[in-house]
């Protein structure tokens, strides 16, 4: 349940076919955990390939088991959080570049930092952090594909 759509909190698109996952920890929380349920639904996810993974490497999925707090009332017996790293993070990446592009192209909101002694010569700083997410979103793109163990082998990152 933890992979499905519904269930995520960042606007991505993770559905299969639009990226792929590089890692996922799973961190479970109850009193009546069954490890072998888990190991069946996680075998489940890897034969029937519900989820896209990087070609380049093994599919990484962590769990973590924990029980619950006898502290604080819970009406779930079990509960669950997921951490992913997924390559369509490109696309969140992307839309900030495009919305910075906009803004620095019409000097808004720039005026106050222009005040200050780091930023009175030029915005330099904004240049080069925008460099920085480019090649984030480079490196996020290179990573869908099977050669990216090679990927700045020539000079790339």
């Amino acid at each position: 349940r933890l992979t499905q759509p519904k269930n995520i909190m960042v606007s991505a698109n993770t559905r299969p076919g639009s990226g792929c996952y590089i890692s996922i920890l799973n961190i479970i929380q109850g009193n009546d955990i069954d490890p072998t349920q888990i190991h069946k639904a996680l075998q489940r996810i890897r034969e029937r390939q519900l989820i896209n993974f990087i070609p380049w490497g093994p599919a990484s999925i962590q769990v973590a088991l924990a029980r619950s707090s006898p502290f604080i009332e819970n009406r779930h017996c079990v509960s669950g959080f997921m951490l992913a790293n997924h390559t369509s993070m490109a696309e969140l990446f992307e839309r900030l570049l495009r919305q910075y592009d906009r803004i620095r192209k019409r000097n808004a909101f720039l005026d106050s930092y222009r005040k200050e002694p780091m930023f009175q010569e030029s915005l330099d700083e904004f240049d080069d952090a925008r460099e920085t997410v480019q090649s984030l979103v480079d490196e996020y793109k290179a990573c869908e594909k099977s050669n990216y163990l090679d990927y700045g082998m020539n000079g790339g990152i």
